[in-house]
């Protein structure tokens, strides 16, 4: 007779009265083959107020996409019926909403790919939960703010791209056209992740992929005229072997 203290037979603990309540945050998608994960990402996510959605493969995730409109996505890359990817690269044929991808694959290809395609975001399983959620509260401000914005501002440095006039600490910053257009691909895009062949592209046109030496000439160049300390830059960040990314506006 098996024993009544077999883990396997034990019944899963119930949520708790909290998850129970509606929600009425934002709407979440969570993408994911396995049933186990979305019943964790469920109980976290609605723990702290977020309605949440599941799906278990592309087909399915992007009828929930077209038909729910959620405001935010975290996507599995290994599905069924399709790769994550799929789901990000058709996304991004009409929407901006923001994605995050949640997979077990931790390598640098990987992450770039998916970012490329138009990810916002990227986390490796395991997971902390306290960071997926701070990466998705990240995502979401991003997502209300209109991207053009005029002025953005983190810290001490200010880029008006209407007037395409950068300052730090209230002087100005005399940039060169190469080394504006890459803060303004930045700054348009705050606190998300813009891979090495993204920017190439966006700054210096197609064919410029494999000029990674152009851009990280540029990006000293452009840290020695805003950072305070160029060799431990606050604003310009990087994200190893992925790309660069500028450190979220200051809330208001």
């Amino acid at each position: 007779m098996p024993s009544s203290s077999n883990p396997s037979k034990e019944k899963p603990e119930k949520p708790s009265e909290k998850t129970l309540e509606p929600a009425s945050g934002p709407l979440v998608l969570v993408v994911d083959d396995e049933r186990p994960i979305r019943r964790f990402l469920r109980a976290a996510l609605s723990t702290e107020g977020y309605r949440v959605q599941e799906a278990g493969g592309v087909a399915d995730a992007m009828a929930k996409v077209a038909g729910q409109r959620p405001d935010a996505v975290i996507l599995d890359l290994g599905l069924p019926d399709g790769d994550g990817r799929d789901v990000i690269l058709k996304m991004r044929e009409w929407t901006n909403t923001p994605v995050i991808v949640l997979s077990v694959r931790g390598q640098e290809a990987d992450k770039v790919s998916a970012l490329d395609a138009g990810a916002d975001d990227y986390l490796t399983k395991p997971f902390g939960t306290g960071e997926l959620l701070a990466r998705l509260r990240a995502a979401l401000r991003r997502a209300a703010q209109d991207v053009q914005e005029p002025v953005v501002t983190t810290g001490k440095l200010t880029i008006d791209l209407a007037r395409r006039r950068v300052t730090v600490a209230g002087k100005d910053a005399n940039l060169t056209a190469t080394e504006y257009a890459l803060l303004r691909a930045l700054a348009i895009n705050p606190g998300k992740v813009l891979t090495h062949n993204h920017l190439l592209r966006t700054v210096w046109g197609t064919g410029y992929e494999t000029e990674s030496h152009l851009l990280r000439v540029n990006i000293s160049n452009l840290r020695r005229k805003i950072e305070p300390d160029p060799v431990q830059p606050t604003y310009v960040l990087t994200e190893p072997g992925v790309g660069y990314r500028l450190r979220d506006p200051d809330p208001d």
